[in-house]
């Protein structure tokens, strides 16, 4: 659990829930899930102590529910956002030690990129001046956004007024910016683990084996592809929500302005997201063409190759069948220059029929 009163000039960390709401700027909770689990009655009513309302059952349920996709919800007291991110292959805490890390092994084949592909939700809970986060035990993404706020507080003031959040929605779109830049980081790697799979599929020098890898990757990609469009309507539907809350006051309309800007800029790299997904898997998709392509086509080739050299063998196995007829009287068959002429005459035919083939190009390789 941890507990951020930020202003505009400074952020303080405290180890207990907040009693009263601050004069200033607002709040961010942060707990685990299993610690939200175990202290949901104490949340509940800090919240109704600051805020005037608590999170109702519904929201409490999808809150600690592991499995949900991303998506947007709203009461008329908070907004409700659960927004996937990428896992680091741990688990949940226990509920008797809320806090600790439960480490698990992953023993799926494939390349180490494709274990990367698992994902836990954060769960933002947005009220006007308090924000909290349910994130998974194991979340560096909460950690590295607390580390940055608390340096960035102790910055000059010229810093302070550029990263500083401005409001609780303002907190929750740039955590949510940080969990996007995991996914732009991991399709690089996807880039290039894929790129070195299209290679041995096209080189028709190797023999690739690597199949069920590919298809895992194939199924990871698919899957990533269904996260980040879950990710993206659930961005869209709070932006819509934005569009449809009345003019602010004008001391609040600079910011109010800048949070929409950000919503459609993690909304614009979201897509990138998507884009990106959907072309490494039509790259996947022909590049698994293109090698069984390659493979017909150096089939093809073998198949020519022996066709035409049984056809040059053809006439001269003919040739020896008919020296081979037992016939008395058989011309050249006891003169002393028969085996020098007919020897001559099957090579200068076998000759003829390479020429003839190589010329028709039915010898050779397929470029």
């Amino acid at each position: 659990m941890r507990i951020f009163h930020i202003s505009p000039q400074n952020v303080v960390e405290t180890a207990d829930l907040p009693l009263v709401m601050p004069d200033q700027g607002f709040v961010w909770m942060a707990f685990a899930r299993r610690e939200f689990e175990v202290l949901q009655q104490p949340i509940q009513v800090t919240l109704e102590r600051m805020c005037g309302a608590q999170i109702v059952d519904l929201h409490v349920a999808d809150v600690l529910n592991n499995q949900l996709p991303s998506h947007y919800d709203y009461t008329s007291d908070y907004h409700l956002m659960v927004f996937r991110r990428l896992a680091a292959g741990q688990t949940e805490s226990d509920l008797s030690r809320p806090g600790e890390i439960l480490h698990r092994s992953r023993d799926t084949g494939g390349p180490p990129v494709l274990h990367r592909i698992d994902t836990s939700p954060v769960a933002f809970v947005v009220f006007d001046r308090v924000v909290l986060t349910v994130h998974p035990t194991d979340c560096a993404i909460r950690e590295s956004f607390a580390s940055r706020l608390l340096h960035t507080a102790q910055s000059s003031v010229h810093l302070q007024a550029n990263r500083m959040p401005l409001s609780a929605p303002d907190l929750m779109l740039r955590v949510i910016s940080q969990m996007v830049d995991g996914y732009l980081n991991l399709r690089r790697e996807l880039t290039r683990q894929l790129d070195h799979w299209q290679s041995e599929l096209i080189n028709p020098n190797t023999r690739f084996n690597n199949w069920s890898a590919l298809l895992d990757a194939r199924l990871s990609l698919h899957h990533l592809d269904e996260i980040c469009e879950d990710q993206r309507a659930a961005i869209q539907d709070w932006i819509d929500a934005l569009e449809g809350v009345n003019e602010p006051h004008p001391e609040h309309l600079r910011s109010f302005e800048l949070l929409k800007v950000r919503s459609r800029d993690v909304l614009e790299h979201i897509e990138r997201v998507v884009h990106h997904v959907r072309r490494l898997e039509q790259s996947a998709e022909t590049a698994v063409q293109m090698h069984f392509n390659a493979q017909s086509n150096r089939t093809n080739d073998i198949m020519r190759t022996l066709t035409v050299l049984t056809a040059i063998f053809l006439p001269l196995n003919l040739i020896t069948g008919f020296f081979g007829m037992n016939f008395e009287n058989f011309p050249l068959l006891h003169d002393e220059q028969g085996l020098l002429w007919t020897l001559v005459s099957m090579g200068l035919l076998a000759v003829v029929l390479v020429v003839f083939f190589w010329r028709k190009r039915y010898l050779g390789h397929t470029h």
